[in-house]
């Protein structure tokens, strides 16, 4: 019986026209709208294997992978073994790797992990789970290693194999030099693995250097293999993986010779495949407005040409002679281009009075906006926003800013032990809201895997709090409209989050009932590397829906920012806002005011410049792409795209 995937792949193939759209890639692959939408159909996949096999009267031995991508696949197998008898009694488990050296009880082990997210709630029997045991003395890892081969084998090998992949083209923990010939054994792990593990161990200081794992060849022998992957950080290895020669730098390629593997990719993962990032350069196109405006621009960068000065042979020399012979000439297609970008940028980004506004992002009326600013985490306004945030206020429009969340484990024990001692000192413990000599005793003696006391958490929240109001005070905000919904989802001392509930959504949705706002702007920066900015999308765009029925959401506007972990490619942006050198500096001292993140970010991701850099060269480089295209030089420039919901 073919699985979904399978059935997908003969489809992708076969059909008309599709070999030709995907002539430069050379593993097959499906892309999903999300990673919730992908990963069922995963499960299905492996829940169908573990069915057939049953009525085989066979086992049915599954290689399991961690990390955050197959998350998904878990509760989505515990909803089917809970609500539709899915049975995992004939079901034998290989773990693909685990940290070296970890104790299982650790939080951050794999063994943890697994059980957490998958064995607890089955009914597989203890005995057929296999996960590498990092506590092996270092003697005795090399049989332990062949046993672990040999162990596979005698179950009757990997009957379906499901992997993640890191951004140094891991597999496993297969790093960068692997042989495509390697069997399970001890690796010394890259430092951008360990940077990416920093954000689940509080910091790289903490992530082992060393790990156990199933090897290249062990995994190329498994019958059928899925690779998931989500998000526009893997967008880069997923191209170099697809579409790249077979490389032992990039260990994944070597699953271009395994021939029965699909990579199962949401849109981001999928941006920079030759075939969404460039299609005209692999067949006729539909040519929306939005390619038209992502090909031309695409076009510019790489003559080195402003729009204006674009002609028909740079049309025809690069894949664009069918968009060139819908539009006419070259001199039409440029002029119109030219006015979509010039009726993005404003410096009006509540819209300008008494203006005529059909060609401006936002509307002139009502002239005196409500304004909510969602922000994550207390500094995500000043990063990605504050220049535009600053202009708002200035212009007189009612603003609020609305902090999601407490931020509390992005501040590092070493700071919240200098503001405690410094509080105990100055007034002691029976004037205070919070015990701190209990906060102090607590972090002197905190374990590497322990979580934050209830003291701790609230001492860190409240830093992250006061350093808020230090900034947008900078900026002009009054405290009466500055906001710390502090959702419970946020709220369990560590990098793993609850599950959004009810609960979560409803408090946003009440704020937004409250203020009744014109204008909302919210993180469309998903790249945030510990998933809160998408999660806090999520629930906005959940609380938005649940309004959408009231008369005051019919004139309520939702825009999306970046600039902490991305910036939006300049096709996508809908409204620019200018930034004037002397406002640049106003934002650079707004992100300033929030202390305890400067000079030890503890969740940097990778990327090693402080905040206030790559917010300030990201708005900088903005400036210079609309520049580079013909239009008027800025300083800087903030980006936002507009959200229909």
């Amino acid at each position: 019986m073919k699985s979904a995937l399978e059935i997908k792949s003969d489809i992708s193939y076969k059909s008309a026209g599709k070999f030709e759209e995907t002539r430069f890639e050379k593993i097959h692959n499906e892309i999903f709208k999300n990673s919730a939408e992908a990963s069922i159909i995963v499960a299905h996949e492996i829940a169908d294997l573990i069915r057939s096999k049953q009525k085989e009267n066979k086992s049915c031995v599954l290689g399991l992978a961690t990390g955050s991508s197959p998350i998904k696949v878990y509760e989505e197998l515990v909803r089917m073994h809970k609500e539709e008898g899915l049975s995992f009694s004939n079901v034998i488990t290989f773990n693909l790797d685990e940290y070296y050296p970890m104790t299982k009880e650790n939080n951050q082990s794999y063994h943890y992990f697994m059980h957490q997210h998958l064995f607890n709630h089955i009914d597989i029997k203890s005995e057929n789970i296999n996960i590498p045991d990092g506590n092996v003395s270092f003697e005795d890892l090399n049989q332990y290693c062949i046993d672990y081969e040999m162990n596979i084998k005698n179950a009757g090998g990997l009957d379906f194999q499901l992997l993640g992949i890191g951004r140094t083209g891991h597999v496993g923990f297969n790093e960068p030099g692997s042989h495509i010939n390697s069997g399970t054994r001890i690796i010394t792990l890259d430092h951008i693995t360990r940077v990416d593990a920093s954000f689940d161990f509080n910091g790289i200081d903490f992530v082992p250097k060393r790990a156990i794992t199933m090897g290249v060849s062990t995994i190329l022998r498994s019958k059928r293999i899925v690779l998931m992957a989500w998000g526009q950080n893997k967008a880069e290895i997923i191209k170099r993986t697809i579409q790249g020669e077979i490389t032992s730098e990039v260990p994944a390629t070597f699953l271009q010779n395994h021939s029965n593997t699909t990579f199962v990719l949401d849109q981001s993962a999928a941006s920079e495949l030759t075939r969404y990032k460039t299609p005209w350069l692999v067949g006729e196109c539909i040519w929306t407005q939005e390619l038209k405006s992502k090909a031309i621009i695409w076009l510019c960068k790489k003559t080195n040409q402003s729009i204006l000065k674009l002609t028909d042979r740079d049309y025809n020399n690069n894949g664009m002679s069918d968009l060139l012979a819908s539009g006419g000439s070259a001199y039409d297609l440029n002029i119109n281009m030219f006015n979509v970008l010039q009726h993005t940028i404003t410096g009006w980004p509540g819209g300008k009075p008494n203006t005529d506004d059909s060609n401006r992002p936002e509307r002139a009326n009502p002239a005196k906006k409500r304004v909510i600013l969602f922000s994550p985490h207390p500094d995500d306004d000043v990063i990605s926003m504050g220049g535009t945030f600053s202009k708002l206020i200035k212009q007189g429009h009612e603003v609020h800013v609305v902090y999601q969340t407490s931020g509390n484990i992005a501040v590092t024990d070493d700071e919240a032990l200098k503001f405690s001692e410094v509080c105990n000192d100055f007034v002691g413990e029976n004037e205070c809201k919070i015990n701190f000599q209990a906060a102090i005793d607590f972090l002197n003696n905190k374990t590497e895997d322990q979580i934050d006391s209830i003291e701790v958490r609230k001492l860190k929240g409240l830093i992250r709090r006061r350093e808020s109001y230090a900034a947008v005070r900078y900026i002009g905000l009054k405290d009466e409209n500055i906001h710390f919904l502090d959702m419970p989802f946020y709220e369990t001392g560590n990098i793993k989050k609850k599950p959004v509930s009810d609960v979560d959504i409803n408090i946003i949705a009440d704020i937004i009932a409250k203020i009744k706002p014109h204008q909302v702007f919210a993180a469309g920066d998903l790249t945030d590397p510990h998933g809160t900015h998408e999660v806090c999308l999520n629930a906005i765009f959940a609380a938005m829906k649940k309004l959408k029925t009231e008369s005051y959401m019919d004139d309520c506007w939702l825009w999306l920012y970046r600039g902490a972990w991305h910036e939006w490619d300049i096709h996508e942006i809908d409204m620019a806002v200018p930034l004037s050198p002397d406002e640049v500096m106003l934002k650079r001292h707004a992100i300033l005011y929030h202390q305890s993140q400067k000079d030890r970010v503890m969740f940097q991701g990778n990327d090693s410049r402080e905040f206030w850099v790559r917010a300030e060269d990201r708005n900088k480089n903005t400036a210079k792409l609309y520049d580079d295209l013909g239009l008027a030089e800025y300083e800087a420039i903030e980006a936002f795209k507009r959200f229909y919901y």
